[in-house]
């Protein structure tokens, strides 16, 4: 899909923001992880409209990135950075999530508008990137997934499916992103990167250790021809959307996009399904919404993104059992910050106890094969 044959598709229009040219003044803030003052001090520098004093509140954090809603009195604006303890190597990127979304503004696939990016510490003390806000509906329990109501509900995940499908037809060169990654060996990559960032991110004597390195090794044996290469989200489900509240058929915006890169949409379109394991509970610590009984099958998620994206499901057992392998090592990374950062987090958080459970899924998948 070309940029030119992108703009002929219907524009999400509900994004709700504005800016007004009035010379604001800051209220002299620094929440934990974000300092205010530096914050509006750059946004002046790049002439970006203030009005009023900037406010900030913590929309979500200490899991990945930290989530910031930011506004003053005309505009409201979404920061994330890096979280405050536990960095891993490449997982919290802002430059490459700051690139996609810029790059998208004109293609079927729904993103909120860039306004700015840092990719050091000049600003505030660690990597940040800015987008306008969007406003709309994130469903992240099974509570809020409730509100949409079960007749809404299959509406709802078809527009989800469609819009990844969307996404890994956009033609990368079109968009100025053929050198997001390169287009060959992305599954031997993944298979790499996350075996590497187990030993960066194990517990001492792991007792998972065994059968971690057992899939791992075992998919690193079974490695299929790479379906195609297109931009893939890597983290794809419901709560990293926004849905409209007025129709749940209508993604308004794809949002945490620091996994993405160049790669096999059927890698990513694996993730999305295997993310309908309960063990997901543990890792976000809530009843997720995409873990709900109300959400359709993770062979039947699949089925439709096989319709609608026009691609058969080949080699699927080993793209889920790399799909749980990749969740498996995700959730230990979660544990180890916890670890790091001590104190109650550690004591509340579950995420280490869904590492077993899904690197026996990994295996289990592998059986079909």
């Amino acid at each position: 899909m070309s940029r030119a044959e992108s703009r002929r598709c219907t524009p999400v229009t509900e994004n709700h923001w504005r800016a007004t040219p009035v010379i604001g003044y800051i209220r002299s803030v620094t929440l934990e992880g974000l300092d205010l003052t530096a914050l509006d001090r750059h946004l002046r520098s790049i002439r970006i409209p203030r009005a009023g004093d900037l406010r900030a509140e913590l929309i979500s954090g200490g899991r990945s990135n930290l989530t910031f809603l930011v506004s003053d009195d005309a505009s409201k604006w979404v920061l994330r950075r890096p979280p405050l303890h536990g960095l891993t190597p490449s997982a919290h990127d802002m430059a490459r999530e700051y690139r996609v979304v810029a790059a998208l503004a004109d293609t079927c696939v729904p993103v909120a508008r860039a306004v700015t990016m840092r990719d050091d510490a000049s600003v505030l003390d660690a990597p940040f990137a800015v987008v306008h806000y969007v406003a709309g509906r994130v469903i992240r329990t099974s509570t809020d997934l409730e509100t949409i109501g079960r007749d809404d509900i299959d509406g709802c995940v078809d527009a989800l499916i469609r819009v990844l499908a969307d996404l890994h037809r956009v033609d990368p060169e079109a968009v100025g992103l053929n050198d997001f990654g390169r287009p060959d060996g992305y599954l031997e990559r993944q298979l790499r990167r996350w075996g590497s960032q187990w030993e960066l991110v194990r517990r001492p004597d792991d007792p998972c250790d065994r059968d971690v390195r057992r899939l791992h090794s075992t998919l690193a044996q079974a490695v299929p021809p790479q379906s195609r290469t297109s931009i893939v989200h890597g983290d794809y489900r419901i709560d990293n959307t926004i849905i409209s509240t007025a129709d749940p058929s209508v993604v308004l915006a794809v949002v945490d996009w620091e996994m993405s890169t160049l790669g096999d949409p059927l890698s990513d379109a694996a993730l999305m399904c295997v993310y309908r394991d309960p063990a997901m509970n543990l890792i976000v610590n809530m009843d997720a919404a995409w873990t709900s009984t109300m959400i359709p099958s993770a062979d039947e998620l699949a089925h439709r993104y096989s319709v609608l994206s026009e691609q058969p499901l080949a080699h699927w057992p080993f793209y889920t059992s790399l799909a749980y392998f990749k969740l498996a090592i995700i959730a230990a990374g979660i544990d180890y910050r916890s670890r790091m950062a001590g104190g109650e987090a550690a004591a509340s958080d579950r995420a280490g106890e869904a590492v077993g459970p899904l690197i026996a899924a990994g295996l289990h998948a592998l059986k079909a094969t």
